[in-house]
């Protein structure tokens, strides 16, 4: 029977066989992981830089987008280098460093955006609380958290799916190494240990969901009672985009890890994969930017800021030219 340690290395899934379309797709790959460098770039150094976006809402923002960037780069370049060199393999120890640092930064994103959908709650139920329910050493205290939970789910389940012995081959239906298609591999019945967790892991999600869904319901309560229609447009465009990419997360995520054998198919597994691993940290900068007009006015004056540094340092460069001529 061989085991773990007997495999070298593990084939994972192509997203095409011809040598022109794995060429499209690290293209787009390409093109959507600058995208989400880009976007969360501007974000993370517009809120690091900028005094007025020094405020639980923004830290909490900061986080998100250094998870994303972790995210889209832990699953993402591997894929794109299988694409360019045509290739399928990555390493024993890739995989599993795959499998830990995608739980850990996956489980860390969701478990954050629970605790920004009580920084949302707070801010518009309770605004008269807000400096003292959500505190400079609150908002750390619950960002960090959010961060050692993920650490230590990460830890426990990467070390109990590679402790399981594979006697299925070592091809993993996914463009990247993910628990649900490694445990196809296994041939003893010590996985469904690995299930259970994942089944524990997935009723704590739901927990988490079932907060932020009461939460939101009392915040979209507390916003239609206010009177000014500009108050419940601003209120509404910081809530909207926050739930919307919470249950994209929560279903896919569920979806991916429980779904039923019988319903699994490789183009399928691709899709919901790619909706929960690449599609958020992409567009996350793009709902929270778009509809934050402080977030947009950091972002215009960092660039402008930029653009007027590059522009003086271009001019005294060609003055120093002019003068040793």
């Amino acid at each position: 029977m061989a085991n773990g340690s007997s495999i070298t290395h593990f084939l994972l899934l192509p997203f095409a066989d011809t040598r022109e379309l794995q060429l499209w797709h690290f293209w787009l790959f390409l093109g959507i992981s600058l995208a989400a460098l880009l976007g969360n770039g501007l974000i993370i150094t517009s809120t690091a830089c900028d005094q007025h976006l020094h405020t639980p809402m923004y830290f909490f923002l900061l986080n998100l987008s250094l998870l994303d960037l972790g995210t889209i780069s832990t699953t993402v370049p591997k894929s794109m280098a299988n694409s360019l060199w045509n290739t399928r393999a990555i390493s024993y120890l890739g995989c599993a460093a795959q499998v830990f640092f995608f739980v850990f930064l996956f489980t860390a994103e969701f478990y954050l955006l629970t605790v920004m959908s009580y920084d949302r709650y707070v801010a518009i139920c309770k605004p008269l609380h807000y400096g003292t329910l959500l505190g400079s050493r609150a908002c750390v205290h619950m960002a960090a958290a959010a961060w050692g939970t993920g650490f230590l789910y990460a830890l426990l389940h990467t070390a109990n799916t590679f402790s399981l012995p594979l006697c299925r081959g070592n091809a993993v239906e996914q463009f990247f190494c993910e628990i649900p298609q490694i445990l196809k591999l296994s041939c003893s019945h010590s996985y469904l240990r690995e299930v259970g967790l994942l089944v524990v892991s997935a009723l704590s999600a739901f927990g988490c969901f079932v907060f932020i869904v009461g939460s939101y319901v009392q915040i979209f309560q507390a916003v239609l009672r206010i009177p000014s229609e500009q108050g419940r447009h601003k209120a509404f465009s910081t809530c909207l985009p926050h739930l919307a990419v919470v249950s994209l997360l929560v279903s896919t995520g569920i979806f991916a890890y429980l779904k039923p054998p019988t319903i699994s198919s490789p183009s399928l597994d691709l899709v919901v994969s790619v909706l929960y691993s690449v599609v958020p940290p992409a567009v996350n900068p793009l709902i929270y930017s778009l509809r934050n007009q402080e977030l947009r006015d950091a972002v215009r004056k960092l660039v402008t800021g930029c653009v007027s540094a590059a522009t003086r340092c271009l001019l005294s460069s060609a003055k120093g030219s002019q003068c040793r001529s």
